[in-house]
């Protein structure tokens, strides 16, 4: 380990004699080359995980020592404009990085919102279409039932009876797959919703506290179903958990929203740099979450339950704060 520490330490310092090395190069007449250095440490620094504000520091410290040791004013005011120039490019990897990231934000947040698009249709055809077949279904075994003798048509009646289950089941799924209470009243009563449906299959007990009124965008409010409908998922799958508390609130104009269990627990690194199933859908709910400004907290341990915290600053005109019973 303080091996490997030591490495660390002198791979840091190799970088900062070689940027030094560069801006002195630079301030005392290096051309265009020197320049491509400039970017290809910036470009290591994000490769070593440097901050902005590290390399900043780092260029400020070099540039004093540089202007402490000059001669005369005409060749501060050089060392300054060349310096300029010099931190200019080094820092332009972190603004190519930044613009990558926001495409990529971009990309994710048009993504989801194609995917809901596409859950929309499924709900309908399952919720309407399916519906419609079953009706048809109904007509034609009442059709058939009066061709039949009495002791024949109990059967019928009990054929009947399972398909109204069916078609209630079917109705249950796609208005969880995506509820129309969602777009019609918010996402607090449509995760109520989908909680006492949880409930009720999984014989889970649900508390739910909500202390936000008001509607939030579209896009923000189906972000945080999906989210709340994934952990209650995992509470149900993996976690064994006997009660899970859901809580929503607002302070300092950030938006919280935990989903805590009493269940197992887990390893929450492992299971996030795991792929596929044993990911438990947490990097797709980082992802949503990041798509919208939001973040993800997340504590867990073995035998100890796991708690979800979510965090989205929010703007001063999409949230009221009140009690919501």
């Amino acid at each position: 380990m303080k091996a490997a520490r030591g490495r660390k330490s002198g791979e840091q310092s190799k970088f900062e004699i070689e940027y030094a090395a560069a801006l002195r190069e630079y301030a005392m007449g290096g051309g265009e080359a020197v320049l491509g250095q400039a970017y290809e440490l910036g470009r290591r620094a994000i490769a070593e995980r440097k901050s902005l504000l590290e390399l900043v520091s780092l260029y400020h410290q070099i540039l004093r020592g540089l202007f402490e040791s000059s001669p005369d004013r005409s060749s501060q005011e050089h060392l300054v404009s060349a310096g300029a120039d010099f931190l200019s490019e080094c820092v332009s990897p972190y603004e190519m990085a930044q613009r990558g990231f926001q495409d990529a934000v971009k990309a994710l947040r048009q993504l989801n919102e194609t995917l809901e698009e596409e859950i929309k249709r499924i709900a309908y055809s399952v919720h309407d279409q399916a519906g419609q077949l079953l009706v048809a279904v109904h007509l034609g075994l009442a059709n058939l039932a009066q061709e039949l003798p009495e002791a024949r048509r109990q059967q019928i009646h009990e054929i009947e009876e399972l398909l109204n289950e069916v078609e209630k089941q079917l109705r249950r799924y796609s208005h969880e797959l995506r509820p129309t209470i969602l777009d019609d009243l918010g996402w607090i009563p449509a995760v109520r919703f989908l909680a006492e449906g949880v409930s009720k299959r999984a014989n889970l007990p649900i508390h739910i506290e909500a202390k936000i009124s008001g509607r939030l965008p579209g896009t923000i409010e189906t972000t945080l179903y999906r989210v709340v409908q994934e952990a209650l998922n995992n509470a149900v799958k993996h976690a064994k958990a006997k009660n899970v508390w859901i809580r929503a609130w607002l302070k300092d104009q950030v938006l919280h929203c935990s989903i805590r269990d009493d269940g197992a627990g887990f390893d929450a690194q492992a299971a996030q740099a795991a792929r596929g199933r044993k990911g438990l859908g947490l990097i797709a709910m980082r992802e949503r979450l990041s798509a919208i400004g939001g973040t993800l907290w997340i504590e867990s341990s073995q035998k100890h339950g796991t708690e979800l915290l979510i965090k989205l600053p929010m703007e001063d005109n999409h949230v009221n704060s009140s009690s919501a019973s």
